[in-house]
């Protein structure tokens, strides 16, 4: 039925644990993947899209490190959209509406088709840990599994809490029952837990809609593509979303049922994600709007489902029915669920180390939400450094820890291992202190090496990426050789407002100016016969035209990155004792001795930790 003993048992096979599978297996190692339900893999419990503000770079580095996520994103999806692209390219941010039951199936496939990976199907009721050590997992049928490594990916469903107005029941997810017996064995061993607040909009039936109603919501007209691979290739075909709005109506209908609102009237005690709000939340806190945008978005190609993205609620299900009736274009809506809000448990990330193993058993790992997180790609880049890191430890190999200034996953796992949260944790790009390092469209220059050294990445990946490196270089350098006279550029330097050359000047010069983007410079012939000659494609040039016209900015940041790398160089003892530096302050001294930072840099990060302090412990280290 099972192997006699595991590398590798991942529980929960969500976006963590689908990722942590992967990795696993991918490594070498003998890998179980077990869920309560074989249907609903890789489900997409919230919105049905991937990607977004500062999530898209975090797909693209998955994918950069050897992952699923922006393959299967990229095979399941109905329409693509580069955000933020008026602004600078550290603000591009990939994203896609997703079909969301070819998605789940999809990962399902891809994971049957990856060798190592087992599946089971049944609730895992607790954990077996002897003398701080994991040593696999008990089901609900009273079934022992042996591992070496265990990988917690739980998700919403730790003794989870579904709420709808005044009703409440027990469930991970709509439709599911929540699990019961992990979440007492890891109290029980020491460790600290807390209550978090997600929620859901309601989902609709897409035939009830005006669109007429509302503003259209196309995709690009060029959509690009997740992947680095060539697995996959951009949409020819989109679907639209649409947009409408609440109103003052809307709002007077939502606030009748404030009193019945688990939120409001104190049943719902764990707090929600703070830049995701309910849409009662919405309107209490800011009680000054006159409306809110809603998104209308498709759940897939051929199902009348329909995702009300901006409201989320744990609203009385007649008052959610009463206020969409009135909003534009929702007059007949027809309703396939209510929305609804969950309470789950996590325990504070800062009981982990930057490998995601927990500090009290050795050998555990948590990915995902149990560690305070919100969000597919958050959950799915930890479930995959976990799944790594289990692996690596397993073949007695070095971890793979990324730095804050080598990728958003660095600077993710860094937050919540150094800071903690007490509030679910979004990703966002001013959360990044090197964003114009951490590109979306240079993530395989940044990662595929690491995965590739540790047998991850394949090498046909790595000689794709050397060689798009290698000829956006070489763009680089042509357009630093070649001249271009006044005759050729004053034309089209006139015609966008930059002032006119005076005399011939480098390619590379001109084309810095903030006003001139590719589009103007492949009017010129030698440009033009330059992309021909080499057979250059979107990816490169992109990146070619970024290396050009943010070449200060990106040697500046790197410059900064280094000052700081350098206090990540400084290790700290194992077993420091804070205690004795009385010159420090007390906070400083508890917060060190409970999250027991391996670096200087790390110590600084800690909220609580002063430069003071800082100062002090370097002191103290003859430093």
């Amino acid at each position: 039925m099972f192997l006699e003993k595991y590398d590798v048992i991942v529980v929960g096979a969500g976006h963590a644990g689908c990722e942590a599978a992967a990795a696993a297996a991918n490594l070498g190692c003998s890998t179980l993947l077990v869920t309560m339900s074989l249907q609903n893999i890789a489900q997409m419990s919230c919105n049905p899209a991937m990607g977004g503000i500062a999530k898209g770079q975090i797909v693209r580095e998955i994918d950069a490190l050897g992952g699923y996520s922006g393959i299967v994103s990229d095979k399941t999806a109905i329409q693509f959209k580069m955000l933020n692209k008026s602004k600078g390219p550290a603000m591009w941010s990939p994203r896609v509406q997703s079909d969301r039951m070819r998605f789940a199936e999809e990962w399902r496939l891809m994971l049957e088709r990856t060798p190592n990976v087992d599946f089971y199907q049944e609730m895992v009721s607790g954990l077996i840990i002897k003398n701080g050590n994991i040593e696999g997992i008990k089901t609900s049928l009273g079934i022992e599994i042996k591992a070496k490594k265990v990988v917690l990916t739980n998700g919403t469903f730790l003794n989870g809490l579904i709420h709808i107005g005044d009703k409440q029941f027990g469930g991970g997810r709509a439709g599911e029952s929540a699990a019961y017996g992990i979440s007492e064995d890891l109290v029980n061993v020491g460790f600290e837990s807390g209550r978090m607040k997600t929620g859901t909009p309601p989902r609709v039936d897409g035939r009830s809609l005006d669109y007429s109603k509302m503003q259209e919501e196309p995709g690009d007209v060029n959509p690009d593509k997740f992947s680095y691979s060539d697995q996959t290739k951009p949409l020819v075909q989109q679907r639209s979303c649409y947009m409408t709005y609440t109103s003052l109506e809307v709002h007077d209908i939502l606030r009748e049922g404030f009193d019945r609102s688990p939120m409001f009237n104190g049943r719902i005690k764990s707090l929600g994600p703070r830049y995701c709000p309910s849409i009662e939340d919405k309107i209490n806190r800011f009680a000054d709007k006159e409306r809110h945008q809603l998104f209308i978005e498709p759940e897939g190609w051929n199902t009348v489902e329909v995702y009300v993205n901006g409201f989320s609620t744990s609203l009385p299900e007649d008052v959610q029915f009463k206020a969409l009736r009135s909003v534009a274009g929702f007059e007949k809506v027809k309703f396939f669920r209510p929305g609804y809000a969950i309470e789950y448990d996590y325990f504070p990330p800062t009981q982990l180390k930057h490998t995601l193993e927990t500090k009290l058993v050795n050998g555990l790992y948590f990915a995902g939400q149990i560690n305070g997180t919100t969000g597919y790609e958050e959950a799915a880049s930890q479930g995959m450094m976990a799944g790594i890191n289990a692996a690596l430890k397993v073949k007695e190999q070095e971890p793979m820890i990324l730095k804050r200034d080598e990728a958003y996953i660095g600077v993710l796992i860094d937050d919540l291992i150094t800071k903690g949260t007490e509030e679910p944790y979004r990703m966002f790009t001013s959360r990044a202190e090197f964003r114009t390092l951490l590109r979306q469209d240079n993530a395989d220059s940044r990662l595929t090496p690491k995965s590739f050294a540790i047998g991850l990445a394949s090498e046909k990946r790595m000689r794709r990426m050397e060689e798009k490196f290698a000829k956006s270089d070489a763009m680089v350098n042509f357009f630093k050789e070649t001249s271009v006279t006044i005759e050729e550029a004053n034309p089209v330097l006139e015609a966008k407002g930059s002032s006119p050359m005076v005399q011939s000047d480098k390619m590379f010069k001109v084309f810095s100016r903030p006003q001139i983007d590719l589009d103007d410079f492949v009017k010129f012939d030698k440009v033009k016969q330059y992309i021909e000659d080499n057979n250059l494609d979107k990816e490169i040039i992109e990146q070619a035209e970024i290396n050009v016209k943010y070449s200060g900015y990106i040697e500046k940041e790197r410059n900064n990155a280094d000052k700081l790398t350098r206090l990540e160089d400084v290790k700290i003892p194992e077993n420091f004792d804070y205690n004795n530096i009385k010159s420090m302050s007390m906070e400083a001294r508890q917060k060190l001795s409970k999250i027991r930072p391996v670096t200087i840099s790390q110590a600084s990060r800690i909220s609580g930790v002063s430069p003071s302090d800082i100062s002090v412990l370097l002191i103290y280290m003859g430093r």
